[in-house]
């Protein structure tokens, strides 16, 4: 088959061709998470009978180098779950705000500028973040808060920083995705400039907002290098009036000690630590799903 007939046979097919090929990307996809959880199921499941489910879950010591070894992820758990909170309170207004911002109020010139900045915040590499943090933030923590300033509040507002750029041009692009008629129907009616952005439009983006929101979350649970720099990685359970002390996250715990793990259950350990946050993100996307089912969006 010569070259011009090959070309020929894909023009009349390439609609064929172009279905399998994004039936084979969505399935390589879908493999690929399967493969993860085949692999982190594998590993870690047995490590959580032999230790105990609950000791597993509920256990508030965590360590590997006792006789015999105690594996108690409830620290890492509840500092997780604090950090995420607080990134949550931190970055999820401001990314909104900044959203509808830059889609309804933000002048042109302004924009120009603002938009690659955004931009470029998502492109900066975690440890950057986290050099950020321990240079600026650990400081600014200590000298106005008190403690070391390696600290839940750091963490907090470190990933609160993190998670910024994807609410931002997601919720960006949801709202600028309402049709215009929905405005000019407000403002035919009387309402306001403002009134008709934050009453009328920003309603009609939840379900991009929301994707946002949950997108953010996502990363800020699964952020690993930043977080280890700045949050002090202590595995001490700590109360909620204890945010200027240090905590050690699920991730941060798993990177911390991989590298030299123990004989025995200690890596099987760790790797059940990822199976359980592997678990807290699903249950976020359903939780999310179920939102956008019953709200209709």
């Amino acid at each position: 088959m010569g070259i011009r007939s090959l070309i020929s046979l894909i023009r009349r097919n390439k609609e064929r061709i172009a279905k399998h090929l994004f039936a084979l990307s969505a399935s390589a996809a879908i493999a690929a998470v399967g493969l993860i959880c085949v692999f982190l199921f594998m590993q870690g499941l047995p490590a959580m009978w032999d230790i105990g489910i609950f000791n597993f879950l509920t256990g508030t010591d965590w360590q590997p180098d006792w006789t015999p070894p105690r594996f108690g992820i409830l620290p890492m758990i509840v500092g997780s779950l604090y950090v995420t909170a607080g990134a949550i309170l931190f970055g999820v207004p401001t990314g909104i705000f900044a959203a509808v911002f830059m889609a309804k109020f933000c002048p042109a010139p302004l924009y120009k500028i603002l938009k690659p900045a955004i931009n470029l915040l998502a492109g900066i590499p975690s440890v950057v973040y986290g050099y950020f943090g321990m240079v600026v933030l650990v400081p600014f923590v200590r000298e106005n808060f008190g403690g070391n300033g390696n600290s839940i509040l750091t963490a907090s507002i470190l990933l609160g920083m993190m998670i910024l750029p994807t609410i931002i041009t997601i919720s960006e692009s949801a709202i600028r995705a309402v049709p215009g008629e929905i405005y000019d129907g407000a403002v035919a009616l009387g309402a306001s400039h403002e009134h008709a952005t934050f009453r009328v439009i920003l309603p009609a983006a939840k379900s991009g907002v929301m994707a946002s929101v949950i997108l953010g979350i996502g990363r800020a649970v699964g952020e690993t290098m930043a977080v280890r720099m700045v949050a002090g990685n202590q595995a001490v359970l700590r109360m909620p009036h204890e945010f200027i002390r240090g905590v050690r996250t699920l991730t941060a715990n798993i990177v911390l000690e991989l590298g030299y793990a123990y004989p025995g259950d200690h890596r099987p350990a760790l790797i059940a630590t990822g199976v359980v946050l592997f678990v807290f993100v699903m249950l976020i996307n359903t939780l999310f799903a179920i939102l956008k089912k019953k709200e209709g969006v």
